[in-house]
């Protein structure tokens, strides 16, 4: 059985940094894309980085770039986003999601998805 399972969520003031994790089972951790999405209340679902297991690619939205670090441990089936510098607008549920092949902004694209994990930024 696929599974996605998120950590590291919370509360923290601005300015300061949390590191979620996604821990992956059942697929060939190899050979996929892993991606972190977030929803904020009342929008859509967002790209906010991602990371080609094949060859560490990684690609992050302008708006968290030279503040978020994707990063994976192939040994151990996890992904990591390191959030620093966080802001109040960085507040949404955050995903993790896998796809075959390389990574894509498209959350269309992504096979499997874990249940998300809260991110709360206060001013």
């Amino acid at each position: 059985e696929v599974q996605l399972v998120e950590s590291g969520g919370g509360l923290v003031q601005a300015g300061g940094s949390l590191r979620l994790s996604c821990a992956a089972s059942g697929f060939s951790f190899d050979d996929y894309a892993i991606g972190w999405f977030r929803q904020a209340p009342g929008k859509g679902r967002e790209g906010v980085s991602c990371i080609s297991s094949k060859d560490g690619s990684t690609y992050y939205v302008d708006s968290v770039k030279g503040r978020f670090t994707i990063s994976s441990d192939n040994a151990k089936n996890t992904v990591y986003l390191q959030m620093n510098s966080l802001k109040p607008e960085d507040t949404a549920v955050y995903s993790c999601a896998a796809r075959s092949g390389d990574c894509s902004g498209a959350k269309v694209l992504y096979q499997y998805w874990g249940q998300g994990t809260q991110v709360t930024v206060s001013s």
